[in-house]
C-alpha cells in the first residue's frame, strides 16, 4: 500500500469511528509523525479527505474535521433517497434479481442478541449493498453510493442504540430485498423510501435527545 493510501486509510477511519472528533485540527507535521509517513503523502491523503468532504482547510498548512449536524445529515439523505431508491428498481429489472431472495431468507433469520449477532447483521447489510450495487449495474451510480455511504458511517455513530429500531430495520431490508427478488421495481423503491425515512428520523431523534447534554460545560 502507497503511504498516501496509508494515511488517508488510517485517517478516515479515525474520522468515522470518531477517534478524530469535529473540529480536531490536523497539522502536517503532528499527523506525518504520528502516521509516520511523509509530508507530500500526507498532503495526498488530506486532499482526497477534502474532496470526501470530511476534513476542511482551513490555512494552507493545516485542516480540521468537519462537524455533522442535522441540516447536514437531512442533505445527506436527500442523495441516498434519489441513489439508493434509484439502484433498488435496477437491481429489480436486472438478471441478477432473484439473487436478492437468499438475501430476504437471511434478514428474515437474522438474530440482533449480543454484540456479535449485531456485527453479523450489519456484515449482512454489508453484503446487501454490495449485491444491490453489482445488480444495478450503473458505475457513476455506485461511485455516488461509494461517497454517501463514507458519511454514513459517521451519521450511523451520532445515533444512539435503539433495540428497537433495528428490529424494524431488518424487516425493512427483508421486505425491500423479497420485492427484488420478485422483480417488483415499484415495491422495492417504495420499501427503500420507507426504510430511509424511518432511519433518518431514528437518527435526528437521536441528535435531539443527546442535545441538551454537549450544552452542558464540561
Amino acid at each position: 500500500m502507497r503511504a498516501s493510501d496509508r494515511a488517508y486509510s488510517a485517517l478516515l477511519e479515525e474520522i468515522q469511528t470518531g477517534a478524530l472528533a469535529p473540529g480536531t485540527v490536523l497539522g502536517e507535521v503532528e499527523q506525518s509523525a504520528r502516521l509516520g509517513v511523509s509530508r507530500t503523502p500526507l498532503r495526498t491523503a488530506l486532499a482526497r479527505l477534502i474532496a470526501d468532504g470530511l476534513v476542511a482547510q482551513a490555512s494552507p498548512r493545516v485542516t480540521v474535521v468537519t462537524d455533522v449536524d442535522g441540516d447536514d445529515i437531512r442533505a445527506l439523505f436527500v442523495v441516498r433517497r434519489a441513489l439508493e431508491e434509484t439502484a433498488a428498481r435496477l437491481a429489480a429489472a436486472s438478471e441478477r434479481a432473484p439473487g436478492f431472495a437468499a438475501l430476504a431468507q437471511a434478514f428474515g433469520t437474522a438474530r440482533l442478541d449480543g454484540e456479535a449477532a449485531r456485527d453479523a447483521y450489519y456484515h449482512l447489510i454489508a453484503g446487501f449493498d454490495a449485491a444491490l450495487d453489482e445488480a444495478a449495474a450503473n458505475e457513476y451510480l455506485t461511485a455516488a453510493l461509494r461517497t454517501v455511504r463514507t458519511h454514513l458511517v459517521r451519521v450511523r455513530r451520532l445515533a444512539r442504540y435503539q433495540p428497537e429500531r433495528l428490529a424494524a430495520s431488518v424487516s425493512e431490508h427483508r421486505l425491500i430485498a423479497a420485492a427484488i427478488a420478485a422483480g417488483d421495481a415499484d415495491l422495492a423503491a417504495h420499501a427503500t423510501h420507507v426504510h430511509l425515512h424511518n432511519a433518518l428520523t431514528s437518527i435526528l431523534e437521536s441528535l435531539d435527545d443527546a442535545a441538551p447534554a454537549r450544552k452542558v460545560p464540561a
